[in-house]
């Protein structure tokens, strides 16, 4: 199954992140691909935390999701909205929310991020506790190939990535394919990204999908990129460094019973 990370570098114009968002899943289906995955805050990187508040949508309704619909209903493939902040019953925050649409153009899932980033180098200080709410579930959904497979995958979203537990429970729930939408500080990406991401398709024997913003952006943050697309004996099979672009990679399901066949570490756990 072919699988494409699209990375960006999103603005505070959500017309003009739509028109980029929708160009890279019109490639990612031009070449191919059944799974098409957007970066978190690929709507929107404003100049700053609380702009957020005024693009929020009530689940199931608003232009985001209609755009994300519409994208997979009429490209005929799977979609997921990196992020998009969906709106709560607490005034001055949002949910920081992950949506799969299938290629009818329905929603199948929803993950809300759960860990949330804050960091202080005393150069950059970020805090997205300010604004947004924690989610509390893990989410999984099964996704049927052209290949004759389906796909068990498991949903998380940028600082999640250093949480392992979050994963191992999407591993015991069975997930082939691990989706990490995400805008990594270029500070904390140079060092940290690559081996976190290879970490958890090492450990958990299952593929590992990126799809990261990578570049300077209007508010003047710089994210690292590298999105990339990992297999589940931790090998890179695709990356792109910085500027928006689409990832492309073959995933397949031969291949991953071969690798938890020979190394049955998911069998071998005891805690």
């Amino acid at each position: 199954m072919k699988v494409a990370a699209l990375q960006m570098v999103s603005s505070a114009s959500v017309a003009a992140n739509l028109g980029v968002a929708r160009q890279l899943i019109g490639q990612a289906a031009d070449a191919g691909a059944e799974l098409a995955v957007l970066p978190e805050h690929f709507c929107l990187l404003g100049l700053k935390d609380t702009d957020k508040l005024a693009i929020a949508e009530p689940a199931g309704d608003g232009p985001l999701q209609d755009f994300l619909s519409q994208c997979a209903r009429d490209l005929k493939l799977w979609v997921v909205g990196g992020t998009i902040p969906l709106a709560t019953d607490v005034p001055g925050k949002v949910y920081n929310s992950t949506l799969v649409y299938n290629p009818a153009g329905q929603c199948v899932a929803r993950y809300d991020k759960i860990h949330l980033f804050r960091f202080d180098n005393g150069l950059e200080s970020y805090d997205e506790a300010r604004v947004l709410l924690p989610g509390a579930q893990p989410v999984a959904f099964d996704m049927p190939s052209r290949d004759g497979h389906s796909y068990r995958v498991g949903l998380s979203i940028c600082y999640d990535l250093r949480f392992p537990e979050l994963y191992r429970t999407l591993a015991a729930e069975g997930a082939d394919l691990l989706l990490v939408p995400s805008a990594f500080t270029h500070t904390t990406g140079q060092t940290h990204w690559e081996v976190l991401l290879r970490a958890r398709a090492i450990e958990n024997l299952a593929y590992v999908l990126a799809a990261a913003q990578g570049g300077l952006h209007e508010n003047q943050r710089r994210t690292w990129g590298h999105s990339m697309v990992v297999d589940s004996w931790g090998r890179i099979l695709a990356e792109q460094d910085q500027a928006p672009g689409v990832v492309l990679a073959d995933i397949d399901k031969a291949i991953l019973a071969a690798n938890r066949a020979q190394l049955p570490a998911l069998d071998h756990r005891k805690l």
